[in-house]
């Protein structure tokens, strides 16, 4: 009971920085580096201050987007939310505090705020049982699949050379349609893949270890020679999937933690887009909703 809160971090959403960050950066970059001459044009404020232009050009680089009109609104959409909380701060009198690492004493200063706001809500065990039940299908032992390969090596530019590595890779596919015994020799004399020395295995792959192109592939193969070449960067592969496990499911007690963290996260960050709605009627912005439009 006499324990400190657990803090977690909370990520603004269309963001992935926790808010102090996302609230706190580059602020003091951004001080004192006004340019010279007429003032940047400004459409955008937070009660009485104005986010003109050009710091709305500084912090797109953080925010990349497809396009630039979505760059620009999450750009300004973090500068606000940054300039709320600085407000209320100032309004509540909080003092500037050192930050821990790379943390910045506005970034302290938010997250002092924050936590000073916002409840420590625990889910409870009912919660976690819960969500348990209602989604078994994120609570599994991931899927592993057993595979050895023949790797017929092509940069991803010549196209010659991988029509040619394509044409050896179906020859060996019926090769061993014929002859599956023969695989190891095979590697050992055609494979450009350290695993050749063993006979083309790879071993035991869980989604994610390999290339992103190889892996789609691989995972949607059934077990046995593959019928086909398949293609990844580095050229064209033989693929045998010599055994297949499906992920287990796995016992509340095993997720328990990672559920009530997860919900936990979630509270946290309904609550903190209340707390900026309210700050929005305290503190009003305005010319934030024209820049989203031109996002839409």
């Amino acid at each position: 009971m006499g324990s400190l809160p657990r803090i977690l971090p909370i990520t603004v959403i269309d963001s992935d920085k926790s808010v102090p960050s996302e609230a706190g950066h580059h602020h003091e970059q951004d001080a004192g580096t006004r340019g010279l001459g007429q003032p940047a044009p400004c459409s955008l404020y937070v009660q009485d201050t104005a986010i003109n232009e050009a710091d709305i050009a500084r912090e797109m680089q953080f925010h990349r987007a497809m396009r630039p009109e979505q760059s620009r609104a999450d750009a300004a959409r973090a500068l606000v939310v940054r300039e709320l909380l600085r407000l209320e701060a100032e309004r509540l009198g909080l003092a500037d505090v050192p930050g821990a690492g790379q943390e910045t004493s506005e970034e302290a200063r938010i997250q002092q705020l924050i936590e000073q706001t916002l409840e420590d809500r625990v889910p409870s065990e009912d919660d976690c049982q819960r969500y348990f039940a209602q989604n078994p299908e994120k609570f599994r032992a991931p899927d592993r699949i057993r595979v050895r390969h023949i790797l017929l090596a092509a940069p991803a530019d010549d196209i010659a050379g991988r029509l040619k590595a394509r044409t050896q890779a179906e020859k060996l596919i019926a090769e061993l349609l014929e002859q599956p015994h023969v695989f190891a020799d095979l590697a050992a004399r055609h494979s450009q893949c350290p695993s050749s020395s063993k006979g083309g295995e790879l071993g035991w792959l869980q989604r994610g270890q390999t290339t992103p192109e190889f892996d789609r592939q691989v995972f949607r193969l059934r077990q046995g020679l593959a019928g086909f070449p398949v293609e990844s960067r580095w050229g064209y592969h033989v693929v045998d999937v010599v055994a297949a496990e499906t992920g287990e499911a796995l016992g509340f007690e095993q997720v328990r933690a990672q559920i009530s963290d997860y919900l936990e996260l979630q509270v946290r960050q309904r609550d903190l887009q209340q707390f900026l709605l309210e700050l929005r009627e305290r503190y009003p912005v305005r010319g934030l909703e024209d820049i989203e439009a031109q996002a839409e």
